[in-house]
Order: C-alpha cells, then sequence, then structure tokens
C-alpha cells in the first residue's frame, strides 16, 4: 500500500456556529463571501479520488469542525481532523488557511510524503503514484515569474513576497542554478522554460510561477522551516485572518525546489480555472477529461457571478464523468 497521503482543507460557510464566531474577531467588514460558499462539489472530489488515485494511502479531511451530512465518516481511509486537534490552542479559533497548512506537520498520522489540496482542487482523471512523489522526492514544475501586485493592500502579493524574502535570504540563486540546471531548466516545461531564462540576468529570485494545482510536499520540510523561520511561521499563525505579513505554504514548495530534491513533471498535468458566467471551456475540460488535474477557483472578482446556475453547470459535468457514489459516502 501506499505511503502518500492527501489532504484536504473544507469549510463549511453555512455553518452558523462557524459564522457566528468569525464575525466576533472580524474589526471590519469582508466582502468574501465567495471565498466560503458553498458549490455542493465536495463529493466529486472524493469520487475523483477514489476513482483516479485509489492507491491513496489516508485522507485527512481538516476542518473546523463541521461536517458533511453525506460523509461516511467510518470509511478506513479517513481521518477527520478537527483544527484543535493539531493547531496550538494559542494559534485559535483561525479563519487563516495558511496557519491551518503550515502546522500541518503536527498532524502524527499524516505521512512524511503528502499532496495537500483546496477544496477547490480536482481530480478527473487516471494519476499514478510517481507523479506526485518519486524515490521519496516530490514531482515538481520548475518556473520562475515575475511579482505582480494585485492591487492595493493585496494580502496574497504582500504574502508572495514574503516568501521570495525568505528564499532569498538562504538561496543563492547563481549557485543554484550551477548545481541542478538540468532540473530548472527542463523539457517537461515546455514554454515555461522561457520565464526561468529571461530572468536568468537577474541575481535573486523574483517569483516562481505556481500553477495552483495540489502540491506534492514532504513532512520533515515543514518541520525544519518551523526550526530555521520560527519567528515568520508564529507571526503567521496568529493572524486570525489572512494578513500582509503571512507567509504560506508554497514557501515548503519552494525550498524543495531550491535544495534540488525533487523530480521534474511535465506542466500540462493540470490547469487553473477562474470561475466566470460564461465557462464553456472549464465544462469542456471537465467533461472531456482533458488534463489530470484541475483547479476552479472562485475568485473575488466573481462574486457577482449568476451562482445557482454555474453551481449547477459545473456540477452536472462533474456527474458526467463521476457519477457513481464512492465509499466515502453514506
Amino acid at each position: 500500500m501506499s505511503n502518500i497521503d492527501f489532504v484536504i482543507l473544507w469549510v463549511d460557510g453555512n455553518d452558523p456556529k462557524w459564522k457566528a464566531e468569525k464575525e466576533r474577531y472580524t474589526k471590519t467588514k469582508l466582502n468574501d463571501i465567495n471565498r466560503f460558499r458553498d458549490w455542493d462539489n465536495l463529493k466529486y472530489w472524493f469520487r475523483g479520488v477514489e476513482k483516479f488515485a485509489p492507491w491513496v494511502n489516508k485522507i485527512h479531511f481538516i476542518t473546523y469542525g463541521h461536517i458533511p451530512k453525506w460523509l461516511n465518516v467510518d470509511n478506513s481511509k479517513l481521518d477527520i481532523v478537527k483544527h484543535m486537534d493539531y493547531i496550538p490552542e494559542k494559534y485559535l479559533p483561525t479563519f487563516n488557511s495558511n496557519v491551518i497548512e503550515l502546522n500541518l506537520h503536527r498532524l502524527k498520522q499524516l505521512s512524511e510524503q503528502f499532496v495537500l489540496f483546496n477544496d477547490d482542487m480536482f481530480l478527473c482523471k487516471e494519476v499514478k503514484e510517481e507523479e506526485f512523489f518519486k524515490n521519496g522526492l516530490a514531482c515538481e514544475m520548475y518556473a520562475e515569474n515575475i511579482n505582480m501586485p494585485l492591487g492595493y493592500n493585496n494580502t496574497f502579493s504582500h504574502t508572495a513576497l514574503n516568501n521570495i524574502g525568505i528564499i532569498n535570504k538562504h538561496f543563492n540563486k547563481r549557485e543554484v542554478m550551477k548545481k541542478n540546471l538540468g532540473k530548472y531548466l527542463n523539457i517537461k516545461y515546455g514554454i515555461d522554460n522561457l520565464r526561468t531564462i529571461f530572468l536568468l540576468p537577474w541575481p535573486h529570485y523574483s517569483q516562481f510561477k505556481d500553477p495552483h494545482l495540489p502540491v506534492s510536499l514532504l513532512k520533515s520540510n515543514l518541520s525544519m522551516l518551523w526550526e530555521k523561520e520560527k519567528e515568520a511561521l508564529n507571526i503567521t499563525s496568529c493572524n486570525k485572518f489572512r494578513q500582509s505579513t503571512d507567509i504560506n505554504q508554497y514557501l515548503i514548495r519552494y525550498w524543495q525546489l531550491l535544495t534540488g530534491n525533487f523530480y521534474p513533471r511535465n506542466s500540462k498535468i493540470g490547469k487553473y480555472f477562474e470561475i466566470k458566467n460564461q465557462n464553456e471551456q472549464l465544462l469542456e475540460v471537465i467533461k472531456k477529461q482533458k488534463y489530470k488535474m484541475i483547479c476552479i477557483n472562485d475568485v473575488t472578482e466573481t462574486i457577482n457571478v449568476d451562482f445557482e446556475r454555474v453551481k449547477s453547470e459545473i456540477n452536472n459535468a462533474f456527474e458526467k464523468i463521476l457519477p457513481s457514489k464512492s465509499s466515502f459516502e453514506i
């Protein structure tokens, strides 16, 4: 049996207890309803895992405490984890996904090799273990990028800069490139190699391309980061909501890349989509299973999307490829 675990974070934005506690800690009115609204497609995540990755060892379902009514809590592969089960009390309650992810190394049952999913990331086609890990190392795509701030006081832009600040503190770009050039410029990355080539003249890292797909991580690397950057991780973990001082789990990904402890992976394994009022390409991709993995992001700009219609269209597309109940459903 595989020793690769999956971790998925989920929140029920309709849970009155969660909403009341969230409002208690909210100092200003947050226009973030789309970050927590339920697209009612979590069952397709479980169906996709069971059908396309039956080799998974364990699924750690991370939640504030709420559990979908349809979920089979007795499934032997399922480990239901509440925030209080592993996040230190001084950081709770938290509504910051960065906190939830950056403390995952405290999960005793979590295997050394794990794949981190958000609840908007789905498997749509058969995936193999060696597409996530090979010889104990993560399989990844490497591509440098430029940092593009997304509006005033955008926390994600600040977080990206914080990550890179730490990376440039610990890694010398010139030395890193010399050691593993074949991993940093690789045919599997296709046109994304151009990003890295164009940024070669710069002596420091600016940013990396983040595919917004499930990330293969080593538990020991997260523990190591807590040793090396305890103050930065502690500051983030104290933030109830995302703040400009945060770092996030991508820092672990970058660390794995720059130590050279990874195997190149084809960049076309998955694709990122942002939900719109018109989603013809996304629906076609799901129905025809054009990619093994996809991310369907409900971004801030889509708050005025025709929610019920679009939700129905997306879920009907998933129903076409995953019509049968999984063992994770009652």
